[in-house]
C-alpha cells in the first residue's frame, strides 16, 4: 500500500508539473523561434494589422478561404529582434501585430481591411480592450500604394458613418517596417490552447467590446 501510494504522488506530482509548465509564459520556450515569413510565391501578398493582442487576429483571418497563413509577431518599433518581453514592456515602439499571406485570386484586401475593423476597437488610443499601452495599438501597415489607398478609404467610408461621428477613429495607417515573427509559444495559440485563450479573451471583455462597436452581428 505504501508503493502504490507513493507511485500515485509521483504521477501526480509529474502531471502537476507539466500543467505548470505548459502555463509558463513564453520565455519557457524563448529559444524557439518560428522562421521570418518572406513570400517567394509571386501570385501571394502579404498584409499586416495590428489589432491588440496577436493571439485575437490569427483566427478571424485563418477562416478567410484565400488567406494561405497568419503569424504572430512586431513591428513598428527601432530595435532588432525583439523578444516578447521587451515588447510588453512598451519600450520598443514595436505593436503585437499579424502578418497575413494571401492569394488576391479568392480574397481581396478590401475584404482583409473588413475582417480587420471588425476586430478592433478603432476609438481606443490606448491600446486595445483590456491590454493598455502603446505596444498593443490597433494600426495598419500598408505595403504598397494600393493598401495605402484602400486602407485610406476604408477608414473614411467608416468615419462618415453613423457610429463614429461623435467618437472618431484613433487607427493610424502607417508604411509597413520590418516584421520581426513572435516566438513560437505565441503562433496559433488559440488553437493550441483554446481553453486558456478563450479565458483570456471572456476576461478581457474583448467580444463584450466589439458588440458595442459593431453590434452582435459584427455590422
Amino acid at each position: 500500500m505504501q508503493i502504490v501510494r507513493r507511485l500515485l504522488l509521483g504521477l501526480l506530482l509529474l502531471a502537476t508539473l507539466g500543467l505548470i509548465w505548459d502555463a509558463l509564459p513564453f520565455y519557457a520556450n524563448a529559444d524557439s523561434m518560428p522562421e521570418s515569413t518572406t513570400v517567394s510565391d509571386p501570385s501571394l501578398a502579404t498584409a499586416t494589422f495590428a489589432g491588440g493582442c496577436f493571439w485575437c487576429m490569427e483566427g478571424p483571418f485563418d477562416k478567410l478561404d484565400g488567406v494561405v497563413s497568419t503569424t504572430s509577431g512586431y513591428t513598428g518599433g527601432t530595435k532588432v529582434n525583439p523578444t516578447y518581453s521587451e515588447v510588453s514592456a512598451g519600450g520598443t515602439g514595436h505593436v503585437e501585430a499579424v502578418q497575413v499571406v494571401y492569394d488576391p485570386a479568392k480574397v481581396s484586401y478590401d475584404k482583409l481591411l473588413q475582417v480587420f475593423w471588425q476586430n478592433v476597437d478603432p476609438v481606443d488610443n490606448r491600446g486595445q480592450f483590456c491590454d493598455k499601452g502603446s505596444q498593443y495599438r490597433a494600426k495598419i501597415f500598408v505595403h504598397d500604394d494600393d493598401q495605402q489607398a484602400l486602407a485610406e478609404q476604408s477608414k473614411q467610408v467608416l468615419s462618415a458613418g453613423p457610429k463614429f461621428r461623435k467618437t472618431p477613429i484613433v487607427t493610424a495607417i502607417e508604411p509597413a517596417q520590418t516584421f520581426y515573427p513572435a516566438e513560437d509559444y505565441h503562433q496559433d495559440y488559440y488553437l493550441k490552447h483554446p481553453l486558456r485563450y478563450k479565458y483570456y479573451r471572456t476576461a478581457c471583455g474583448r467580444d463584450q467590446r466589439l458588440a458595442e462597436v459593431w453590434g452582435a452581428d459584427g455590422e
